[in-house]
C-alpha cells in the first residue's frame, strides 16, 4: 500500500471508533484518536486534564465553558486569558495531525481531520454513519446507558461534535459532500465497513 492517510468522521454509537482502530491494525499503521490530545499536551506544555476538558467543544458552548472554568481552577492553567484553549487545542491537533499525515499512512478519527488534510491526494475521508435504532441498542450495551436517556444522549453528543466540526470547518459535519465515502454502520457489518475501505485504497493504488 502507498502511502495513504484515512480520516474517519463518525456519529456517536455508530462503531466508527472501533472500524478505525481496527482497519489500523490490519494494515499495521499507526492509529491517532483521543491519544492526540495527550500528543498536544506534551508539546504545549499545557495539563491534558484542561484540554480534555476543550476536547471536541466549539468555544461558545456553554458546556465547554463550565469545564474549562473546573479544570482551570483545579489546575491553575490561565494561559486561556490569551486565547480559548478549545482554539489552542484545535491548532495544536491539527499541526499534530499534519505532522502524522507527513510521516506516513495512519488513521485518524474525528478532530476534523478531513477538513485539516484537505487537498491532499494521500488523503481518504470517510464518514461513519447508522440508524438510530441501532445506535441506541449499543449505546446501551457499549456504554450501560440506561435505555431511556440513550437517545438523548446521542442526540447531545453528536450535536456537541457537529457544532465543533462546523464552527472550524468550511465543510457540513456529516454532509456528503464533505467526505469521499459515507458507510452506514447498521447496514453493513465492520468486516464489510472496513474490506469496502481497504479496497477503496487499493484502487486508488
Amino acid at each position: 500500500m502507498k502511502k495513504t492517510v484515512i480520516t474517519i468522521g463518525r456519529q456517536f454509537c455508530s462503531g466508527g471508533h472501533d472500524i478505525g482502530e481496527k482497519l489500523a491494525q490490519e494494515l499495521n499503521i499507526p492509529f491517532y484518536d483521543k491519544n492526540l490530545i495527550s500528543l498536544a499536551a506534551k508539546k504545549s506544555g499545557m495539563s491534558e486534564e484542561v484540554l480534555k476538558a476543550a476536547d471536541e467543544y466549539p468555544t461558545d458552548s456553554l458546556l465547554y465553558n463550565l469545564s474549562l472554568g473546573n479544570a482551570l481552577f483545579a489546575f491553575g492553567d490561565m494561559s486561556s486569558r490569551e486565547m480559548p484553549v478549545t482554539d489552542k487545542l484545535f491548532i495544536l491537533q491539527s499541526e499534530i495531525i499534519k505532522n502524522a499525515a507527513n510521516e506516513g499512512s495512519c488513521v485518524i478519527v474525528g478532530r476534523c481531520a478531513e477538513n485539516v488534510l484537505e487537498g491532499r491526494k494521500d488523503c481518504i475521508s470517510v464518514f461513519i454513519y447508522a440508524d438510530m435504532d441501532y445506535k441506541i441498542q449499543r449505546c446501551i450495551d457499549v456504554y450501560k446507558i440506561a435505555p431511556e436517556k440513550a437517545k438523548s444522549f446521542i442526540t447531545k453528543t453528536d450535536k456537541r461534535r457537529e457544532s465543533y466540526h462546523n464552527y472550524f470547518c468550511d465543510t457540513k459535519w456529516g454532509s456528503p459532500e464533505s467526505y469521499d465515502m459515507m458507510l452506514n454502520s447498521s447496514k453493513m457489518s465492520e468486516r464489510e465497513i472496513i474490506d469496502v475501505i481497504k479496497a477503496y485504497i487499493e484502487s486508488k493504488d
